[in-house]
């Protein structure tokens, strides 16, 4: 410790003259060696002797030093506390135009500093975007791309940054996708691989970075990686490709490739394994695929197989997520349907008192999912469903969403408009009649939602057999 004293004290006489630069060196040395020596004694001299401003002068004006200077300040960043001193001396911002060097040392060292100074700091992250670090970073993932240290900071600092709507932004003008392939195609070990699938999660919440990366075949490549991780059971890995997955399944243009190059068939065969992750976010995945897209909507609403997993998976309350997405693919798939056969298949695979369960869900949206369904589904080939219908009491299920005051007016209106449908059938009319929601409808016609009070005077105008009827007076 009184050789970090000296080292210390010598930095702070003549830091910044270029002529001492052999000592300069000596004395930075001499601090990674205290640090590796004993580190909190070290961190408590350094916060103690203002070293900080010494540092910045030597990472700005001499250039043979500043590499090592760049490599104490990445060691003292290893402290929460020095982070903090690092942080009131402004040193992100001089060690920021580092990341334009050359020298792959100085990019390594510069690049591991302002990480982990910056780490879990929003703020500063966010700053570090608004000053145009993204450039700089695809600029070394392209330049330095076999530099496995060098790619792996790197990785890690847009993994950390690309929440930012700034960031995905910025990457989205870059050619950051090419290099993420490259980088898919060299990844060897599992925690490069899960670095790169959410930096792929992250970059496909924009619509032009979620286009090109399909278009560059990264999805054929998550694909085989899933496929083998699945089987060798990393879970982190499959957690973060599947993410991935699902938000590259989200813009139309890549739901049609995707459905052209068979992408469904591949991400069926996923769902063999049993572990909650994988079921999860594919049927998230599939839904994705599905939503607008009446090709892939047949394609799943046709699978014998995969209609009964999913069945399953609705029975199954352990695990309440993949519960959850089971029920909305069940729905979207009929949501987006224009198909008789669908729907047969669908009643076949006795999934709708699942969809009728629904339409009871605690969460509006769901309800409103479920309800969609059943109304597309009935105008589609009511006489199919009819008896499934009354076997899940799907009449009394609608007459209690109209008389719960809790129920949102969307829901009121999607399950009239249901109701609707279902006067076409004789037997469900005779049920409608016998339960009587006329009597309900009617005290819907003085609800405070427009809407509402629209779609009960129509629904009681189709009970009725009525052309019109006017709507009730105010009070």
């Amino acid at each position: 410790m009184e050789t970090l004293s000296q080292h210390l004290e010598y930095l702070g006489l003549c830091g910044d003259d270029t002529e001492a630069e052999d000592q300069i060196l000596e004395s930075l040395n001499g601090i990674l060696l205290a640090l590796t020596e004993d580190k909190q004694r070290s961190f408590s001299l350094l916060r103690e002797s203002g070293i900080f401003l010494t540092l910045a002068k030597i990472l700005k004006g001499n250039p043979r030093c500043a590499v090592k200077a760049a490599q104490v300040l990445s060691e003292i960043a290893k402290n929460e506390e020095m982070k903090k001193t690092c942080i009131e001396a402004d040193l992100v911002l001089t060690l920021i135009p580092l990341l334009e060097s050359t020298d792959q040392e100085m990019l390594l060292h510069a690049g591991r500093a302002i990480g982990r100074i910056c780490y879990d700091n929003r703020d500063l992250q966010e700053e570090l975007v608004k000053v145009g670090v993204i450039t700089s970073l695809v600029r070394i993932l392209t330049d330095y791309a076999e530099s496995e240290p060098l790619v792996h900071v790197d990785l890690l600092a847009l993994c950390n940054l690309a929440d930012f709507d700034t960031a995905k932004e910025a990457l989205s003008k870059t050619k950051v996708a090419e290099q993420l392939v490259k980088q898919l195609r060299r990844a060897e070990n599992h925690e490069r691989l899960e670095i790169v699938f959410e930096v792929l999660q992250a970059l496909a919440e924009n619509d032009g970075n979620c286009v090109r990366m399909v278009q560059l075949g990264v999805i054929h490549q998550l694909l085989d990686l899933l496929e083998k991780h699945v089987e060798s059971g990393d879970i982190s890995v499959q957690h973060a490709a599947l993410s991935a997955l699902r938000n590259l399944a989200i813009p139309v243009v890549n739901k049609v490739q995707m459905l052209e190059e068979g992408v469904a068939d591949r991400i069926q065969a996923l769902l063999r394994s049993e572990m909650p992750p994988v079921p999860f976010k594919i049927l998230g995945t599939l839904r994705m695929l599905a939503d607008g897209q009446a090709d892939a909507a047949a394609i799943l609403g046709q699978d014998p197989m995969l209609l009964n997993r999913l069945v399953q998976w609705c029975n199954a309350n352990d695990h309440v997520g993949v519960h959850g997405e089971a029920n909305r693919l069940l729905a979207s798939i009929l949501r987006h349907n224009r198909s008789q056969e669908v729907v047969k298949a669908i009643q076949e695979a006795q999934a709708v008192k699942h969809l009728v369960s629904m339409t009871t869900s605690k969460h509006a949206a769901l309800q409103n999912e479920a309800l969609d369904a059943l109304a597309i589904a009935s105008a589609i080939d009511l006489e199919t469903l009819e008896e499934s219908f009354k076997e899940s009491q799907l009449v009394q299920s609608l007459h209690k969403l109209l008389q719960d005051d809790n129920t949102s007016p969307e829901v009121k209106y999607n399950s009239m408009g249901l109701l609707c449908t279902l006067l076409n059938s004789g037997d469900l009319r005779q049920e409608i009649e016998a339960d009587k929601i006329e009597e309900t409808l009617e005290q819907l016609c003085s609800h405070s939602n427009a809407n509402v009070v629209k779609e009960a005077v129509t629904t009681l105008q189709v009970l009725r057999g009525e052309t019109s009827i006017s709507l009730p007076s105010s009070p």
